[in-house]
């Protein structure tokens, strides 16, 4: 029997492919909002992160997350999604 292949993504903070279910969704919805998408499931334009905050830190410095959406991301979001972050683990 053949091995089902598991996704891979690539975390926004670390730079490292892990498997998708190990990571955090970020989405910018057709509303152009900005949240965690701890499902997976919504819709819109997805980039991913690890479940660590300081993978969204690096993320945030860099301004990755912001590249990938092609927008500015205010600092309130950041933070929101931080603290859903630290409630998650």
């Amino acid at each position: 029997m053949q091995q089902k292949k598991i996704p891979l993504r690539k975390c926004m903070g670390c730079g490292e492919m892990k498997p998708k279910k190990e990571l955090v969704r970020v989405v910018k919805t057709p509303e152009d909002e900005i949240v965690l998408d701890l499902t997976g499931r919504k819709n819109g334009r997805g980039a991913y992160i690890c479940r660590d905050v300081e993978c969204l830190k690096k993320a945030r410095k860099a301004k990755r997350i912001e590249k990938s959406f092609l927008c500015q991301i205010p600092d309130e979001v950041y933070d929101k999604m931080a603290e859903e972050l630290k409630n998650d683990e």
